[in-house]
């Protein structure tokens, strides 16, 4: 299976066509954030997300914690998918599923430990799929995302084994790390934002070899998985 590649951060309308070109399956949008790189004022969000094409799904990421604050985020910017950056109330996932019930909804998970996948039961009725990253919320200033760390994927390779809803993967992706990621994880698909930036600037050869290495990676595991593997 191909694994999907979100480019996150995307900053303009030139951005997101240099990542659709480059093979970008989504697009990131940044909301305004207690932290991290990447926001952008929410009629920037609206105009990129108006200029998507399909099949291209646009991600609002919102750091709002209410369902009613979410949903009002969402109708302000028009998305196909919000991605909740906060660990927020179950109550509050539920109810925003019955606010915006044709929006794809992702929920984030930052991975501190094992105890990630104890917010699988809690979060699944209500959304379409999982982002795991690298954020601390508890921190003084939260970290909602954009950290460039990388997490301990083997906990992540056991949330996405534990989970029925597609996980996406964050969190200090490069193209020399990606390939391993894949093996070792085994995403739905890659969010990825500072390791293919050069002074913020989306760059388009770090872009090139990103999206190359993923494939790459994806080929190995097909041959792997063929008819004649042991």
């Amino acid at each position: 299976m191909r694994t999907r590649i979100k480019v996150c951060c995307i900053a303009s309308v030139e951005e997101a066509e240099l990542a659709i070109a480059a093979g970008a399956d989504a697009l990131g949008l940044v909301g305004a954030m207690p932290s991290g790189p990447g926001p952008i004022p929410d009629h920037r969000i609206a105009e990129v997300a108006a200029f998507a094409p399909p099949p291209i799904s646009t991600f609002l990421l919102t750091s709002e914690t209410s369902a009613d604050a979410i949903s009002a985020h969402v109708r302000a910017t028009r998305p196909t998918t919000v991605q909740v950056v906060s660990h927020i109330d179950p109550a509050e996932a539920a109810r925003l599923a019955m606010l915006e019930p044709h929006v794809r909804r992702v929920q984030v998970i930052h991975v501190d430990g094992s105890n990630a996948l104890d917010l699988i039961p809690r979060y699944a009725p209500h959304v379409h799929a999982f982002l795991l990253d690298s954020g601390r919320p508890s921190a003084a200033i939260r970290e909602l995302g954009g950290t460039g760390r990388v997490h301990d994927w083997s906990v992540s390779a056991a949330f996405v084994e534990a989970s029925r809803r597609p996980v996406f993967l964050a969190g200090g992706l490069t193209a020399a790390n990606v390939g391993e990621a894949i093996r070792r994880v085994r995403p739905f698909g890659l969010d990825l934002c500072s390791g293919v930036r050069t002074d913020g600037w989306l760059d388009k050869a770090k872009l090139a070899a990103f999206v190359e290495a993923a494939r790459a990676a994806d080929r190995g595991l097909d041959a792997r998985q063929g008819p004649d593997a042991p």
